[in-house]
């Protein structure tokens, strides 16, 4: 059974750092594309990064290089997803996602505010 469980998120300020993680069963996340993705309200869903299989080349949307990091563990079999100096438009719920299948992490809620 697959499963992906998200974890990290929550309220930080400007220029803050959090980390989410997408902690997978049921694959091996090396063999596979893992993207996280954003949904802030109002628009539609958008990807952020993306860690390829096995060598790990890594991909980032324009807004968040620089800032973003995307990392795989293999040992533990989970994707991270290292924000820093979050900004307000980084808030929405960040998805991890491996390309090619239907399944989905639950949501982790990001919000940026002072």
């Amino acid at each position: 059974q697959v499963q992906l469980v998200q974890s990290g998120g929550g309220l930080v300020q400007p220029g803050g750092s959090l980390r989410l993680s997408c902690a997978a069963s049921g694959f091996i996340v090396d063999h596979y594309i893992i993207g996280w993705f954003r949904q802030a309200p109002g628009k539609e869903r958008e990807g952020v990064a993306s860690i390829s299989s096995h060598d790990g080349t890594t991909h980032y949307t324009t807004s968040v290089k620089g800032r973003f990091t995307i990392s795989r563990e293999n040992g533990e079999n989970t994707v991270y997803l290292h924000m820093n100096n979050l900004e307000p438009e980084d808030t929405g719920v960040y998805y991890c996602h491996p390309q090619g299948t239907d399944y989905w992490g639950q949501g982790t809620q990001v919000t940026v505010s002072s």
